[in-house]
């Protein structure tokens, strides 16, 4: 684990950790930047290559335990130097170039032991805290994968990584074009579930425990017409207060939430006497 001391803003590491934050996704070593100690140590446990971690000199000894790789080069920088780099607000003086995990659509549509596919199509969310929520939910209730769309912001986006607190790095997430989407889910037999507000079926009273992807929109104006027409069905979440819509993040939760519940019940009921093994 070699360490160097480095005291100019010009620094190449540097630079491209700027780069890495400014525009994800856009380095040519396909290198992305992450930022705090919580998601360096989500990286580490999820396998991912850290190839160069930066540290303020108070975090030095907290790097000196991870039990980073031999091959892990480690920077120390002056924390002043180092907080003009990174993009929050109070940052906590330690940051990472890491290569992102690879994922492919046999990962994202292979049922787990005991449900089938269970996937998000995300298709326009542009705040990244709402993406990285949905990201969080998604491993959080067994999803088997997320799909972005384009029109989708960057989920590298160090606000969506920060608010995915580590599930990016674990859940099976792909970013296509619609038509690709839209082949390798229907070729898999996933029911295509767009969300809506009016003329749509109740979530508590659609089948949401069979293989199925369920469509997210943008915060304002939802899933285009154009693309929820290419779905089969339409599925709201019955609000009871006076409220219009709920907040992308809130409503894919709510989903997966419910496409949960239904999955468990499922799986409970065929280990009874009598049920399907």
């Amino acid at each position: 684990m070699p360490i160097r001391i480095v005291q100019s803003k010009q620094n190449a590491r540097l630079k491209e950790l700027r780069r890495a934050l400014a525009s994800p996704g856009q380095l040519a070593s396909g290198s992305v930047g992450i930022e705090g100690p919580h998601l360096l140590e989500e990286a580490l446990r999820a396998g991912l290559q850290l190839r160069c971690v930066f540290a303020g000199e108070r975090m030095q000894p907290w790097v000196e335990t991870l039990n980073l790789p031999a091959d892990t080069e480690v920077l120390l920088v002056p924390s002043s130097l180092l907080a003009m780099t990174l993009s929050t607000e109070t940052p906590q003086a330690v940051a990472a170039l890491v290569g992102p995990p690879e994922w492919n659509w046999d990962q994202i549509l292979t049922p787990t032991t005991v449900s089938p596919a269970l996937v998000l199509v995300l298709a326009g969310i542009q705040d990244p805290g709402n993406l990285g929520t949905i990201l969080r939910s998604a491993e959080a209730f067994g999803a088997t994968g997320v799909v972005s769309l384009p029109g989708t912001v960057n989920p590298w986006n160090p606000k969506a990584v920060r608010a995915s607190a580590g599930s990016i790095f674990r859940i099976p997430l792909l970013s296509v074009a619609e038509g690709e989407a839209l082949q390798h889910l229907r070729h898999a037999g996933v029911r295509l579930l767009t969300t809506a507000v009016d003329g749509a079926q109740h979530a508590n009273s659609t089948d949401l425990a069979s293989p199925v992807a369920l469509f997210i929109g943008n915060e304002g104006s939802g899933v285009p017409a154009e693309l929820a027409a290419k779905t089969d069905a339409a599925v709201t979440i019955p609000c009871p207060g006076p409220v219009e819509s709920l907040n992308a993040a809130v409503a894919a939760s709510v989903l997966l939430y419910e496409a949960s519940r239904q999955r468990t019940q499922k799986y409970l009921q065929n280990l009874e006497p009598g049920g399907q093994q």
